[in-house]
């Protein structure tokens, strides 16, 4: 048995933090308790003056995406490994079908290009067009392959964007089957309408994007999807939650109880629109996402969201594209591939930005990186917690640590980085992936097809009875 004992932290959960030490034995958390013994031939790690938390889990990623036209730098063991860097030990990445596509040819062509994961993984499946096979596809997918959630695309015109029907009837048959149907919301027409009205401005640089691309527009989809979820009594998921007026679409529909959770990127909570006014293309071209980052005051709005419980997970949505793949649009910003990374630092600045300065606590933010995500994707409490049983995916956290962010000594495969020059306190010094020490002080261990798929159960009968209450009152709330 192969064991490792991490001594004199403080371990940090979501609904506390206590001094502890934690005994690791084949891939999991085998105790956690006070003053506790090493087994003959452990491995000591001295957790002193650091914290012990549960590795992080981004909810959002794109490794190897082949999108507008090539494909993203990152694959499933370098985006993975530089995860590890920053204690992010386990990702969801998208499969995302071709139009006309069959769901589970998409799926088996992920699974194989993540064969070569460093870490746990698991995947949501895209809908980008409805039939009878797709129907049963995500059947298959549920009972067989443990995915329960299902990606919908409100934008991507003449690509992979869902129409009203095939929303309405995934979101149906995701509450069928205990799935958990999660948006990008995003209204494609007034998108596509706007970039060509921004074209004609003889406005083709990156400045265009996020004029083609304003907050009403992410807000008009999101109060949409909300709307059909409601009629059909079924709980969504807001991926990438950028502005005011979406947080506050969501904040208004759980006021009055209806199931409605977001997720916000590490880069909209820091960074604002100023970034496509650089006067260098690449530069500006580099920080090309959709949703696009917003004026000063929405990030505020977004913290306020996550401190109130309105808003619930944090992630990347790392999709990284180089310089010249973002070339393709250097004439038409609708051409730049859209994409940032982000994987390896949104721990350091979620906490920098969140912690230090009094927006969250420690267990908090242990809630928005990695406890949440694991409850809302059934994953809890193997993972999200640093409990007895659990996986032994771990980071040791130094809140004294200092790091200064920048493309010339981050992992990832990307070319420029978000947050560059952005100098934080608070950073992972030794990380474990299964109860392997993959990051220790700088030394990156990272093996490629280590990392495992991870089935996700669907949720159970009460997932459709909770919900179906809340579609029984609407007949007496119209007749009041």
């Amino acid at each position: 048995m192969t064991s490792l004992l991490i001594r004199g932290g403080t371990v940090v959960n979501a609904d506390r933090e206590f001094r502890a030490d934690v005994l690791v034995a084949d891939g999991l958390v085998a105790q956690v308790g006070s003053s506790l013994s090493a087994p003959a031939g452990a491995q000591v790690l001295d957790a002193g003056g650091r914290y012990v938390m549960p590795g992080g889990i981004d909810p959002h990623t794109h490794m190897q995406l082949p999108f507008m036209g090539t494909v993203a730098a990152d694959d499933f063991f370098t985006g993975m490994a530089a995860g590890f860097t920053g204690g992010t030990t386990s990702i969801i990445d998208f499969v995302i079908p071709d139009p006309q596509q069959p769901l589970m040819d998409a799926y088996r062509n992920w699974r194989g290009w993540a064969e070569k994961a460093a870490g746990d993984h698991g995947f949501h499946v895209a809908v980008t067009w409805w039939s009878d096979s797709v129907h049963k596809d995500m059947g298959t997918l549920v009972a067989d392959e443990g995915v329960n959630s299902f990606k919908h695309f409100m934008a991507y015109k003449n690509a992979i964007m869902c129409d009203d029907e095939t929303l309405v009837n995934s979101f149906k048959r995701s509450l069928e089957l205990g799935a958990m149907p999660t948006v990008h919301a995003e209204n494609g027409e007034l998108v596509f309408l706007l970039q060509q009205e921004v074209a004609k401005m003889g406005i083709t640089g990156p400045e265009g994007h996020p004029l083609s691309r304003p907050p009403m527009v992410e807000a008009e989809a999101a109060n949409r999807a909300i709307a059909i979820a409601d009629v059909l009594g079924v709980p969504i998921y807001i991926v990438h939650v950028s502005c005011t007026e979406s947080a506050e679409a969501i904040a208004r529909a759980r006021a009055r109880g209806q199931r409605v959770y977001g997720e916000v990127l590490a880069g909209h909570l820091v960074l604002d629109d100023s970034v496509y006014r650089h006067p260098d293309f690449a530069t500006a071209a580099a920080y090309v996402m959709s949703p696009p980052f917003r004026p000063k005051g929405h990030a505020e709005m977004l913290w306020r969201g996550l401190q109130s419980g309105q808003l619930h997970t944090t992630a990347t949505d790392h999709c990284v594209f180089c310089a010249p793949q973002k070339a393709a649009g250097r004439d038409n910003f609708a051409k730049i591939p859209n994409g940032c990374g982000g994987i390896e630092d949104r721990m350091r600045v979620v906490w920098d930005a969140g912690v230090n300065t009094g927006r969250l606590t420690p267990s908090e933010f242990v809630a928005i990186t990695s406890a949440n995500c694991a409850k809302l994707f059934n994953l809890y409490p193997k993972k999200g917690c640093v409990v007895e049983g659990a996986d032994a995916d771990l980071v040791l956290w130094d809140p004294a640590a200092t790091h200064t962010i920048s493309a010339k000594t981050q992992f990832s495969k990307g070319d420029f980085n978000i947050f560059e020059g952005r100098q934080v306190k608070g950073n992972a010094t030794h990380t474990l992936s299964q109860g392997r020490v993959v990051w220790a002080d700088g030394d990156l261990r990272a093996v490629a097809g280590a990392g495992r798929y991870i089935k996700r159960p669907p949720f159970g009968p009460n997932f459709q009875a909770a919900n179906k209450r809340t579609q029984d009152l609407m007949p007496t709330a119209v007749a009041r």
